[in-house]
């Protein structure tokens, strides 16, 4: 094979520029890259704030300057509580299988992953247990369906075909699509099936798919409260996502959960301000170059003093609910949208002690085998559930044996009295609590709030009235920053497509 002739090469060349400069004119979105912005506000170093610093660093480069806003922790929900000297998990304490970012920030920052605990799980109902497991897998497919037929399997598959469809995202978020609402990223997983899910309770899902009254009440309905403090009222989407929970390879963060939010603000390069967000208020701003310019100004609190800078994009990731943020943003025209809604009380409450086992059972503790207990929808049991737990840094948790006193982590929607404490407890060493407001209450139809309250504005914990998990505020912080960048950069074919799944099944 020849060179080509000099001549034909450089005609050719300036061919292939003319056409290059030919499409950026007229292709929508796809015109010359901005400069990057100088300053960029996270609010929240929760796991949905630290990941969108973390991609916003990755999109941006290395000039941008990414400041994040905590007023507590890092980590937020995401947190451990400290027992004499030993930590325990009292937020978000698992992580599936399937949750790809969480599994990929792990293995790119370091971290370990250990196994949870696959303890045997049993079910109060106030008076007895109505359905408890063995440690051998054929009795357990026998009790399933001596009692409850193969609605145990039928709902397995129904679980798996929506997780099958949720995979969708990872794809869509590798190739940096962005989505402007949250309506529009589920109706990209699964078209009007998912915003059905999302706008309808799982009771009325599942009861029209056929499902007993006796398996939503046994079964489905201690998985919502042990996850969300909720009944099947809660939407079908957030209760598939709960349903995942009860899936095998069940896994949490070596030291705990919190570690991947302080890594991932390591890794972003942000600078950390521990101080409270009071206000945000788009100001005009004459730059260094000399040209006015709009940004945002972020006056924020730290101990007694008050101060201010400017950015030229904000993310909020905290909670827009005046009880767990109270941010004020100014003179907007038109209004920022006022959010108020619920989120859902939670106690998590850590007890070393001795199991009164009779009152779960007839069963001594020596010879009471379940690592975890959920409860059915009672009005008269003042527990979601209690199961035995071991500290982050360990890697799996023993049986419990009547002469050793255990922790067990109890989840309720109170606090709990010395009264009750004694009545689950022979005795016990001590017991520490935390108070959550911990997920949105869920009343489908659900309306999710904007992502993009204005031009440069963005925020994240939206998506959490779909479902609050871990992942999924990953997924909403990545999402923020792919959106972020295409709209400062005005790519606007990179938002909202239509079709994506089956424009994507076709690239190689």
């Amino acid at each position: 094979m020849g060179l080509a002739a000099p001549g034909l090469a450089c005609s050719t060349l300036r061919l292939g520029l003319g056409l290059l400069l030919l499409c950026s004119w007229w292709y929508p979105g796809s015109a010359e890259r901005r400069a990057p912005p100088e300053k960029i506000a996270v609010i929240g170093a929760g796991i949905g704030g630290t990941s969108a610093a973390y991609y916003l660093r990755q999109k941006f480069g290395k000039d941008v300057k990414i400041d994040v806003f905590e007023k507590g922790k890092v980590g937020g929900r995401l947190a451990t509580l400290n027992v004499r000297g030993q930590e325990f998990e009292s937020g978000g304490s698992v992580i599936h299988p399937l949750n790809l970012h969480m599994k990929r920030f792990v293995k790119d920052l370091g971290l370990s992953a250990v196994q949870s605990p696959s303890g045997l799980m049993g079910v109060y109902n106030g008076e007895t247990l109505v359905y408890e497991e063995s440690s051998w897998f054929i009795i357990n497919m026998i009790k399933l369906i001596w009692h409850y037929g193969f609605q145990s399997l039928r709902m397995h598959m129904w679980v798996e075909d929506i997780l099958d469809k949720f995979m969708r995202i990872y794809r869509y978020q590798s190739h940096d699509y962005a989505f402007s609402s949250v309506e529009k990223l589920l109706h990209s997983l699964g078209g009007d099936d998912y915003l059905g899910l999302f706008n309808r309770s799982l009771l009325e899902t599942l009861q029209k798919a056929g499902f007993s009254e006796k398996f939503l009440d046994e079964i489905i309905t201690p998985v919502m409260r042990v996850n969300y403090g909720q009944t099947t009222n809660i939407n079908g989407f957030v209760g598939a996502v709960s349903m995942s929970c009860t899936d095998p390879g069940l896994w949490a963060v070596k030291g705990g959960n919190k570690l991947v939010c302080s890594r991932l603000l390591q890794a972003s390069r942000s600078n950390l301000v521990s101080g409270l967000v009071m206000s945000i208020e788009e100001k005009t701003r004459t730059k260094q170059t000399g040209n006015p310019s709009k940004v945002y100004e972020v006056v924020y609190q730290t101990g007694s003093e008050t101060h201010s800078d400017f950015y030229d994009i904000v993310l909020v990731a905290t909670p827009l609910n005046r009880k767990m943020s109270n941010i004020n943003f100014l003179n907007f025209d038109p209004p920022i949208e006022e959010f108020h809604q619920h989120y859902e009380p939670l106690v998590t409450t850590l007890i070393k002690g001795e199991l009164n086992s009779f009152v779960l059972s007839s069963r001594p503790l020596n010879k009471f085998h379940l690592g975890t207990i959920l409860t059915t929808d009672n009005p008269d049991l003042f527990i979601n559930s209690i199961g035995l737990v071991s500290p982050v840094e360990e890697d799996s948790i023993s049986q419990p044996k009547a002469d050793l006193a255990h922790v067990w982590k109890i989840f309720s929607a109170a606090p709990l009295t010395k009264k009750q404490i004694l009545k689950l407890f022979v005795s016990y060493d001590y017991v520490v609590k935390q108070s959550w407001l911990a997920y949105p209450h869920y009343t489908p139809p659900e309306k999710c709030p904007s992502i993009i309250l204005h031009d440069r504005l963005y925020y994240l914990n939206g998506i959490e009235f779909a479902a609050s998990a871990m992942e999924m505020s990953a997924i909403a912080g990545y999402n923020a920053a792919l959106l972020a960048y295409h709209r400062w950069n005005g790519n606007t074919h990179m938002i909202d497509q239509e079709d994506l799944y089956e424009r994507l099944k076709t690239e190689l």
